[in-house]
């Protein structure tokens, strides 16, 4: 189980790339899928304004139209009602004809409750005539006949309630205008049903949806546009980089390779041209010392002395050469006496006055920055020898509070001229810039016709504690 988990750990583990891809991509979906949001919330609520606004005003004409239609109904029966005792029953029995016979629309019609509750004109439901309906309630449990009897009684209103079509006996919801006729203790009134309002804001509301629906999709459509430009981008930005650190890895593998061959033909160079030699000429001195020892000559022990000088000479330039190598003095002793030592050595060999000048250092440099440090000391004496034509040459070394400087001057013909010489040279050069680059450090070049200055500075991170706060032994840097 847990190695099943380690596994899928694994796979679920991001690249860098995928990182990089979800730190892009992520605000942008999170920041679509809120203004989303925002824009459906907005629209929904404004839509909802206008949706109730429209609803409102066309309940509002619904209403008028049912005053119209009680207004229609009261002109017809006026000039009866008013010249008619309470208990004038031909006269009811002729307002509820004319009444009941006035009917409009598919649905339209006028009805007459008494106040008990008994329906007296229902000419499009007469199944509900001289029936008692008090008490009687729609579908959703709302007073119909009571109410609209309380409302006659104050002199009339209206009253929303549930009541089946006539056309289709299909229930719908219905709005009702009911005025009193308080002498014969009637409620008169008449209805219509809000089928077509419904509709109206059903499909506003539909298409408010279908609207948002279109954003959301929109929005979808540009964040999805959004997030397929950021990957095609970085993955284009992705091949170009690795197009480039290949160029870059094969140019730094060829240079490793030329430095290599350069280094080997140097050192096969000094063999030839100096222990070869010396050697050689140490053969044939021994082998005219031991044909004089062979005659008796006298001289073959000065042959013989000669032939061991010669002899200390080979050995000295085996111990020079494994010095340019790799310098035991900078692992036996460290970087200040090492740099002394071969700048001392410049000056034997090249007659260049050269200075030098250190500074204890702090703390103690770490491997790397040492060897660092000294190969470009070494690289830069090499290029004065070869191609400044200097004749002084100061090289400090020294501690701060950023870390280890190196600088060395000289007062040569300056980087143009010496570049010149070389033809495209500039390898020693950017072997000092990519070692102090793997080292996170400085490297610095200013140059001109009366010399040049290279200054080399590592960073604190490669000075090692003093001895007291450390477990590492050895000496100072």
């Amino acid at each position: 189980m847990g190695a099943r988990l380690a596994t899928l750990r694994r796979h679920l583990r991001l690249s860098y790339a995928q990182k990089i891809y979800l730190l892009a991509t992520l605000p942008l979906i999170v920041a679509a899928a809120a203004i989303a949001v925002l824009v459906a919330n907005q629209s929904r609520a404004l839509a909802e304004r206008e949706i109730a606004g429209l609803e409102a005003q066309l309940i509002a004409a619904k209403k008028e139209e049912l005053r119209n239609y009680i207004s229609l109904a009261r002109t017809a029966y006026t000039s009866i009602y008013g010249n008619a005792l309470p208990d004038d029953e031909h006269a009811k029995t002729e307002v509820a004809q004319i009444l009941a016979a006035m009917i409009y629309g598919q649905d339209g019609y006028f009805f007459v409750y008494d106040y008990d509750g008994t329906n007296l004109v229902a000419p499009r439901q007469t199944w509900l005539i001289t029936r008692n309906w008090a008490g009687l309630g729609d579908p959703e449990g709302t007073p119909v006949v009571d109410e609209l009897i309380r409302i006659a009684r104050q002199g009339g209103g209206y009253h929303t309630y549930i009541w089946p079509k006539p056309s289709t006996g299909e229930e719908a919801q219905m709005i009702s205008y009911v005025v009193g006729l308080q002498d014969w203790r009637w409620a008169v009134g008449t209805g219509v049903f809000l089928d077509d309002v419904l509709g109206s804001v059903a499909a506003a509301r539909a298409e408010t949806e279908a609207r948002v629906q279109r954003t959301f999709r929109w929005i979808a459509a540009i964040a999805l546009g959004a997030v397929l430009f950021v990957f095609a981008s970085g993955l284009g930005f992705t091949i170009r980089e690795r197009r480039l650190a290949d160029a870059k890895l094969k140019m730094l593998t060829q240079r490793i390779i030329d430095t290599q061959e350069e280094e080997r033909g140097r050192v096969a160079r000094e063999l030839h041209d100096s222990i070869s030699q010396i050697l050689v000429g140490v053969r044939y001195t021994l082998e005219l010392a031991r044909r004089r020892f062979g005659l008796g000559d006298p001289r073959a022990g000065e042959s013989l002395t000669t032939g061991i000088e010669r002899l200390n000479g080979a050995i000295g330039e085996v111990r020079r050469i494994s010095r340019d190598l790799r310098p035991g003095v900078l692992d036996d002793l460290g970087l200040g006496p090492a740099l002394q030592s071969l700048v001392e050595e410049f000056g034997r060999r090249t007659g260049i006055e050269t200075e030098f000048e250190t500074v204890v250092f702090r703390n103690r440099l770490d491997q790397d920055a040492k060897i660092a440090l000294y190969r470009i000391a070494q690289e830069a004496l090499t290029n004065i020898e070869k191609h400044a034509g200097a004749t002084r040459v100061r090289l400090m070394a020294r501690g701060n509070k950023n870390g280890a400087i190196l600088r060395i001057e000289d007062n040569g013909r300056g980087l143009a001229a010496t570049r010149a010489d070389q033809g495209d040279g500039g390898l020693g050069l950017r072997n000092m810039a990519e070692r102090i680059e793997q080292l996170d450090g400085s490297f610095r070049i200013m140059s001109s016709g009366s010399g040049t200055v290279i200054e080399a500075q590592v960073p604190l991170t490669h000075m090692l504690p003093p001895a007291g706060q450390s477990a590492k032994t050895g000496t100072n840097a």
